[in-house]
């Protein structure tokens, strides 16, 4: 059973493979914190600059394309700076337990990709592992919480056969 449903809006997404490649970053997030994947669900819209920058604006009152955004169905973060955020209950295999909704853009993620020489497939399973770890209540105000979720992308992407991307 799938774990993602997606969104496209942009059709360079579909002909990419974001759905697999969201599948594949979502399985890895929730396996590495021992959770099973199939008891939950992650909605993933692929979008434009445009769209992203219009959700930006409306959300976080920056008017300006981003890579990625996400929105957890609840929030879940630590009490204490650098602290794991509590896990999340599961559901049920007939009804998952919703983490939220991601929105990535296509012309950023590629341009970043070119500018930082990276394959736009390694690029994007990282802003998605990004994405997950933050509906799970991950985040990088502070350098204790950036320190966390860094060294936790890290570990899941490597287990991914992702370099380094810090």
């Amino acid at each position: 059973m799938s774990i993602v449903d997606i969104v496209i809006e942009e059709e360079r997404w579909a002909a990419y493979g974001l759905e697999a490649q969201a599948e594949r970053a979502a399985g890895a997030v929730l396996t590495h914190l021992a959770l099973e994947p199939e008891l939950f669900r992650v909605v993933v819209l692929g979008c434009d600059d445009a769209r992203i920058a219009e959700l930006n604006t409306e959300f976080r009152d920056k008017p300006a394309p981003t890579n990625v955004l996400s929105w957890p169905t609840e929030e879940r973060g630590s009490r204490f700076a650098g602290e794991a955020p509590d896990l999340p209950a599961p559901g049920t295999a007939e009804e998952p337990a919703e983490l939220g909704d991601i929105a990535i853009a296509w012309e950023t993620c590629a341009r970043e990709a070119a500018e930082q020489d990276k394959p736009m497939a390694d690029h994007v399973l990282h802003l998605l592992v990004h994405g997950v770890l933050h509906l799970l209540g991950y985040d990088h105000i502070d350098d204790d919480d950036a320190e966390l979720m860094e060294e936790t992308e890290r570990q899941i992407l490597a287990q991914l056969g992702i370099a380094d991307p810090y």
